[in-house]
């Protein structure tokens, strides 16, 4: 997706707030559980404050100090699946929201996904053996989760795995990868249909959207992901809309579904709980898209 440039150095003291953050969690209690469930809580609700925040330049600026810090953390509890998950979801945030060169992007969003595969191999493990396996194996293991916690922790994975493709998209064997994301995510919205707002249905509208019907790719079938993630989202998930103009409206060079769907994110609301970030984001690349879709049909 497109990048949202903002990128610049951090302050000095931004990293010694980050610092003094890792040290206060780090000697509050000598009892490692507390401070594993203090790294987990810490980091979920550290995701949680990013998500609600309405500028994306704070956060561009932010972020980097608070992706070392859960860098620094892991070293301290590497099985800590809730930290992993947590950092896996930031730094792919952050690798496909705020870093414009291509080979920063890879490598933050391979982090994303590594982290991702590490807390999956922590909690399920028939899972984490059957990812490289034969496809039917991993048809098997993805069957046997159950439950919202089986849903959000094959999200997790499953959003990770899309942004790394997405960084990759010249790779092969990123691209013959989509099947096996699309049966993670197909998983969790069938376990729990409200996940994150429908944002589950987003990458799948994505992957679907890659490629022209000719080629291998199903562009209806995303655009039936997208406009799930609208209806579930009340609207308010405009990220859905930019997406459904940017990866299907110009793969068949819809202009009209193109140039509606941006002016209906430009002119909404971005406040909304857990979306305000997002939306933000997805206002300002709508403006881009529309903009340029003059040159493009």
């Amino acid at each position: 997706m497109p990048k949202f440039e903002t990128h610049r150095w951090l302050s000095s003291r931004s990293r010694a707030l980050a610092v003094g953050l890792a040290a206060l969690m780090l000697t509050a209690s000598g009892c490692a559980s507390i401070v594993n469930r203090a790294s987990e809580r810490f980091a979920d609700n550290l995701g949680r404050g990013i998500l609600n925040q309405d500028d994306p330049a704070t956060v561009a600026e932010g972020l980097p100090a608070y992706l070392l810090l859960l860098d620094g953390l892991l070293e301290g509890d590497p099985r800590n699946a809730g930290t992993l998950r947590a950092a896996a979801r930031l730094y792919g945030a952050y690798a496909g929201n705020f870093v414009s060169e291509p080979e920063r992007a890879a490598r933050l969003s391979k982090r994303a996904f590594e982290y991702a595969q590490r807390a999956s191999c922590i909690d399920q493990v028939a899972l984490c053996a059957a990812l490289k396996g034969p496809f039917d194996e991993l048809e098997a293991a993805v069957a046997a989760e159950q439950g919202d916690a089986a849903a959000a922790r094959l999200y997790a994975l499953g959003a990770a795995w899309s942004g790394y493709i997405q960084t990759h998209s010249e790779d092969y064997a990123a691209i013959a990868a989509i099947p096996r994301v699309s049966l993670l995510l197909e998983h969790a919205v069938a376990l729990d249909p409200t996940l994150d707002s429908g944002m589950p249905y987003v990458y799948l509208g994505v992957l679907n959207s890659l490629r022209p019907a000719a080629v291998g790719g199903r562009p209806e079938q995303g655009r039936a992901a997208f406009e799930r993630a609208i209806e579930l989202s009340q609207g308010r998930n405009l990220m859905a809309k930019t997406l459904l103009a940017r990866h299907y409206a110009r793969l068949v060079f819809d202009q009209g579904l193109h140039d509606a769907q941006l002016n209906e994110v430009i002119s909404a609301n971005p406040r909304a709980p857990g979306l305000t970030l997002m939306n933000t984001l997805a206002q300002a690349q709508a403006r881009v898209l529309l903009a340029d879709g003059v040159n493009y049909f």
